[in-house]
């Protein structure tokens, strides 16, 4: 067995903060760049305006409501997305803190 000190310790556990710290911000940034690249997402919008202009055409007022409120949940499903990437961003900044108080209390 080898022996650990608190000093070894504390900075054992501000380098895995720190590593989590980095990979929560990487994800929040691939969130955040790639929120709208899907491929589901923009078949879903073309074929919801498709649709929307063939119950123009077709008067059908029950089709052009259901298609209006897709694509507000699109939307809103956009807006989620780029929420929980800043999140993970803040969170990774509170880390990045958290590990720099560690390892300034060892000094």
């Amino acid at each position: 067995m080898f022996q650990l000190t608190a000093n070894d310790f504390v900075l054992t556990l501000a380098g895995i903060v720190l590593f989590l710290g980095v990979i929560s911000f990487i994800v929040g940034l691939f969130i955040l760049a790639f929120k709208i690249t899907t491929g589901d997402f923009s078949k879903i919008s073309s074929q919801s305006a498709k649709l929307m202009s063939k119950g123009l055409t077709d008067d059908v007022s029950d089709l052009i409501g259901n298609a209006s409120s897709l694509l507000e949940s699109l939307t809103q499903m956009s807006k989620t997305r780029a929420g929980v990437g800043m999140f993970l961003v803040i969170v990774s900044f509170v880390l990045f803190i958290v590990a720099y108080y560690l390892v300034s209390r060892i000094l």
